[in-house]
């Protein structure tokens, strides 16, 4: 992955799970990057272990709570003004909350991490993405977006809550997203591309609030593969040359695999993109 040296990559989500072993991948590899985490402590943790196994210091840490669009626009100024490009962006971080719990500014939190999340976030730094072409984004969705359904008169799950199901919605609009943003950004030098990294051993089921159903994660431990598996495919899509100028496309295990008919509902990418730019009160690329 010498192809990778120098660049600058930002993984979120990146002290545990998928995310910590792709930034230790990219580290690894001597690409200057950007942990983005929720904690401070944990992040420094990691951070630190991270310099420690990789033999690489240009490695930033910067904290932003993902579930609140507030903290997501002021890392976007933060970045910008400390940073002058970026090659490539990885949207890793995820959650599901087995109660529906809703943000401080009106979020369902399922919706608000796993789609509000890197739909602003990506918006918010594709200047810097597009000036700096050929640069890549990779959207980690989930085998789960099969179990998707969207419903654009209950974007938030108001009507009718259940965690896994929110989960599921959400890693379908990743997907949709993932392959509207391709199109718009084709003749931009960015590409874009989805992640199925597979049923992982990850922490997911610990943000879920919900005792029985962490323990039910618990159990499944001795099916799962490891998160350093399942972050080949990222590391796969952010550096390998293999993939150069490859977009709007799905991968896992390192392969393109297709999608359901559902995420390849052209029409529905479009209605899909201006509800969460009304829901985000943004222009159409903030």
């Amino acid at each position: 992955m010498s192809e990778i040296r120098g660049k600058l990559c930002i993984v979120t989500g990146a002290n545990s799970g998928i995310g910590r072993e792709t930034a230790l991948g990219l580290a690894r590899n001597e690409a200057n990057l950007v942990m983005v985490v929720r904690n401070q402590e944990r992040g420094n943790q990691a951070r630190n272990e991270i310099a420690s196994q990789s033999g690489n210091n240009s490695i930033d840490l910067m904290v932003c709570d993902l579930s609140s669009m507030e903290s997501i626009r002021r890392f976007i100024q933060e970045f910008k003004a400390k940073y002058g490009r970026l090659d490539v962006l990885i949207n890793n971080a995820g959650a599901v909350f087995y109660k529906r719990q809703v943000t401080d500014e009106g979020y369902e939190r399922t919706l608000a991490v796993d789609y509000l999340a890197p739909f602003l976030l990506t918006n918010g730094l594709l200047t810097l993405l597009k000036s700096s072409a050929p640069s890549r984004i990779v959207n980690v969705s989930s085998g789960l977006y099969t179990r998707g359904k969207i419903d654009f008169d209950d974007l938030q799950s108001e009507k009718k809550y259940a965690g896994m199901k929110a989960y599921s919605n959400a890693k379908l609009m990743i997907l949709m997203f993932t392959y509207e943003l391709a199109e718009r950004l084709r003749n931009d030098g960015v590409t874009v591309n989805a992640v199925l990294p597979g049923f992982v051993a990850t922490n997911l089921g610990k943000s879920s609030g919900s005792r029985s159903q962490a323990f039910m994660f618990g159990l499944m431990r001795p099916f799962q593969i490891s998160a350093q598996k399942a972050a080949e495919t990222l590391l796969y899509l952010a550096s390998s040359k293999d993939v150069e100028g490859v977009t709007g496309k799905c991968f896992s295990k390192k392969k393109q695999v297709p999608t359901s008919q559902a995420s390849h509902d052209e029409a529905k990418w479009k209605i899909l993109w201006t509800a969460t730019t009304k829901l985000l009160s943004i222009s159409d690329q903030e």
